[in-house]
């Protein structure tokens, strides 16, 4: 073979080792842009990093309050392998005690200087201080000779990490070499791309930090907001979740075929945070009516006012009546005045007394205590020389309430928080991951038999976890016990009602039965219900 031809050889192999190379790091770049791990990143960008430079093993280190620390190292000699997360701590400082950079250590040297640093036997090199390094070999019976360090520096030409490799190896012999040119170049090319990558993903992780944070602000605000609701933009989502993970869990029947990713969970959580966002916009005087007379305050001392009035001048005009019979020399018996006075003060008494139990709104308005109510606006009191109701028009047309505190001009403007929520949910630009968050959401006061608000939607309008978060919804306001209008209902109570909604077409059939099997109410119970309410 001619000396040209041996040249011509050489000159292939070389091109089409560099050749595969590119290939190599094209495969590599592709990876890295595919992985949403932080952790599964890093282990690719310094498994790449060690079969593209043919080294044997590594180190990556990221760059974080004034120091390097290791996050992961590999050596294939030592069949060695671990993370920051396996307890490895290995932390370099980028600054001396005295202020000063720090150049001893050369991923601190490589980091100030801003260049890749190539050395082809560590224990020949001037400058650094390789005690460590030569400690470790002694330990392990291994001999740490080239070293190359290269900076990972983001878009904005900040140096976020280091990629530190050590022993290259001969493609042939497998003995140790120094990095040659070539393998740097690639080595500089590699990190450039896992920069970007990197700084991309904590960019992503940043932003649905920030998000989430949001959204967490968003419903500890309306926890807030009203004091006999904290907690229940916290609970359902929890609740809500259960729900998902039991028909998730089903493995027979309607919800055989209903599978969750982590995906699904997450975007179902983030919708359960804000399922109620629209009530922001409603009255703390409606979302906080205790009783039925509530408004700023309850009404119901004003009319204590009145009755105890009553009661006053029924003893002025008892006192009166006695004295006209004693200027008159026929005074009245004791008893009869005491009696008739007595009389009069036990109804007073009695009726105030029935208006307080109206007013708690905890049982049903029977037509009988609609007319006797009815029958009260026919006392009078005086004020200022006018006479007056006993009841005002107002006061009894809340006092009337069939059932539970709120009028029917309330109960719309409480209902109007769903319309309200969809509204504000549908003006966010969504992500794809989460673009049915509105959906979730604004679903969970319908009802299967199409009965429910603010859309009417029937059962398979609606997704599984839309009607998840309706179940979720109706037992977290069955048990809460902050509730202003009633304490928190015990958990057999609880489940007679929701099963009653089942068999009626309130709720799910098939997620209420999945809700039992898999035991939710008795997990969630052991979460937030008190001891006094978990009766089964």
């Amino acid at each position: 073979m001619t000396d040209t031809t041996q040249i011509n050889h050489q000159h292939y192999s070389e091109m089409k080792h560099i050749v595969s190379q590119f290939e190599k790091l094209a495969d590599i770049g592709v990876s890295l842009s595919t992985e949403h791990n932080t952790v599964n990143l890093l282990e690719k960008i310094l498994m790449g990093a060690i079969s593209l430079t043919n080294s044997d093993g590594g180190t990556i280190y990221m760059v974080r309050d004034g120091k390097i620390e290791a996050e992961i190292l590999h050596n294939t000699s030592l069949k060695s392998h671990a993370t920051s997360k396996d307890g490895v701590k290995i932390v370099v400082p980028l600054f001396g005690e005295d202020g000063e950079p720090n150049l001893k250590n050369v991923v601190s040297y490589s980091y100030h200087k801003d260049e890749t640093i190539n050395i082809a036997d560590a224990y020949h090199a001037e400058g650094f201080d390789f005690r460590g390094t030569k400690m470790f070999d002694d330990k392990n019976n291994y001999r740490s000779t080239s070293f190359l360090t290269v900076p990972l520096k983001n878009h904005e030409y900040e140096t976020v990490g280091m990629l530190q490799l050590i022993n290259a190896l001969h493609t042939e012999t497998g003995d140790v070499i120094p990095f040659d040119s070539v393998a740097q170049r690639f080595c500089e090319s590699l990190a450039s791309q896992a920069a970007t990558v990197l700084t991309k993903q904590q960019l992503i992780i940043s932003l649905e930090e920030m998000f989430e944070s949001m959204i967490m602000l968003i419903a500890n605000a309306l926890d807030e907001k009203s004091p006999y609701n904290g907690g229940h933009c916290r609970r359902v989502p929890e609740l809500t979740t259960m729900i998902a993970e039991a028909a998730h869990q089903t493995n027979e029947g309607y919800l055989k075929n209903f599978t969750l990713t982590d995906a699904d969970r997450y975007e179902l959580r983030i919708a359960g945070l804000l399922h109620d966002c629209g009530k922001i916009t409603t009255p703390e005087y409606v979302v906080d009516k205790a009783t039925k007379l509530e408004t700023i305050f309850d009404r119901i001392h004003v009319l204590e006012a009145r009755f105890e009035i009553l009661k006053r001048d029924a003893e002025i005009s008892s006192l009166k009546r006695q004295i006209e019979a004693l200027k008159a020399g026929n005074p009245l018996p004791d008893i009869v005045v005491e009696m008739g006075l007595k009389s009069n003060i036990d109804f007073l008494t009695e009726e105030f007394n029935f208006i307080k139990t109206c007013n708690t709104g905890g049982e049903f308005m029977s037509e009988d205590k609609l007319r006797r109510l009815k029958s009260l606006q026919e006392i009078t009191w005086e004020l200022n020389g006018e006479t007056l109701p006993l009841l005002s028009g107002n006061e009894l047309y809340n006092l009337s309430i069939a059932r539970g505190t709120l009028t029917e001009e309330e109960r719309k403007i409480i209902n109007n928080h769903v319309s309200v929520t969809i509204s504000m949910l549908s003006a966010i630009k969504w992500p794809k991951h989460l673009k049915r968050v509105t959906e979730y959401a604004g679903g969970h006061h319908e009802r299967m038999d199409g009965k429910g608000y603010p859309k009417g939607l029937f059962r398979e309008d609606m997704p599984i976890q839309a009607r998840a978060m309706a179940i979720a919804d109706v037992f977290e306001a069955l048990t809460a016990s902050d509730r202003p209008y009633k304490p928190g209902k015990k958990l057999s109570d609880a489940l007679f009602i929701l099963g009653k909604m089942s068999e009626e077409g309130h709720i799910d059939p098939d997620l209420y039965a999945a809700f039992i099997a898999h035991d939710i109410p008795k997990k969630y119970a052991e979460m937030f219900l008190t001891s006094e309410q978990v009766d089964i």
